[in-house]
């Protein structure tokens, strides 16, 4: 499994039970988390100690109940990133810790590739924490996201970091058909991140199931690999689609087409408490 032990300002302290007990700075959240199956004591005192905590309803859904009151809106770095973070529906606070391995490696390959500009395509790209580690590294980025809402948050960790005037096109459209549109002008990356949620609407209503969509979905995307290209990068948060499931797709698609190789593993976060690493979703990684 990969995970990165560099967090300062994030730490997963422990959990049990279908939930995660986190530090976010200075502010103690219990989350749900559907991989949690196990039922460990909960003998950390911060369990009975919360900030806020996210309950979840029978009916579906849920809300967070606070102990203290929260910000509405705190900050939390990575290196030199620094993500805007907040409690919102559905248990979310805009940022996927796990994901810093996967800026990490990319940062790293754009380094090392040598070149003055990298072009990026950063497919379902939320707030952006992908785009604004590529930025950091003077990477010409194409952030794309359906919801107006995450592109202006994503526009605001840019800001945060220090990269809001770096080369960033930033749209707000469906990703399967700005793909369309980009194959048709004849555009291409060298470094394509993929992100798909396991099920989405676009902006006008457009229905995504990842398991249904994402084998079409990575042929499209394939069209749009440079002719020197350096990465293709899929995550995946569904237990449906494996580590391995997606590298069977890249290697039909992509190795078939350009060569080089794929290599796969599930991504985590170290537990403080007890020195497990909890999975967080799986990637996939095409290299030539």
């Amino acid at each position: 499994m990969r995970y990165s032990t560099d967090w300062v300002d994030y730490e997963l302290i422990d959990c049990s039970s279908g939930e995660k007990l986190e530090r976010w700075k200075n502010e103690i959240l219990i989350r749900p988390d559907p991989q949690v199956i196990w039922r460990s004591e909960r003998e950390h005192k911060l369990w009975y100690q919360p900030d806020a905590r996210y309950m979840r309803s029978r009916t579906g859904g849920g809300r967070w109940q606070e102990y203290k009151h929260l910000p509405p809106a705190w900050q939390v770095r990575y290196k030199d990133l620094t993500f805007n973070v907040k409690t919102m529906g559905f248990k979310h606070t805009g940022l996927f810790p796990e994901q810093a391995v996967n800026w990490d490696l990319t940062r790293k390959l754009i380094r090392e590739s040598g070149r003055s500009k990298v072009k990026v395509l950063n497919l379902f790209a939320y707030t952006g924490g992908a785009t604004v580690a590529c930025l950091k590294e003077r990477a010409s980025v194409v952030h794309v996201d359906a919801s107006k809402g995450m592109v202006q948050w994503a526009k605001e960790n840019a800001e945060a970091s220090g990269v809001k005037d770096a080369d960033v096109r930033w749209i707000v459209d469906d990703c399967m058909k700005f793909v369309q549109r980009e194959i048709r002008r004849e555009n291409k990356y060298d470094i394509i991140i993929l992100d798909p949620p396991s099920y989405g609407r676009g902006p006008k209503g457009e229905i995504w199931h990842l398991e249904e969509s994402i084998y079409d979905f990575v042929s499209l995307v394939s069209q749009l690999i440079s002719d020197k290209p350096i990465m293709v990068l899929l995550n995946s948060y569904t237990t449906g689609l494996s580590a391995s499931v997606m590298k069977y797709i890249m290697e039909d698609i992509i190795v078939k087409k350009y060569g080089g190789k794929v290599e796969c593993d599930e991504i985590g976060i170290p537990v403080s408490s007890n020195g497990r690493v909890l999975p967080c979703g799986s990637s996939a990684i095409w290299t030539k």
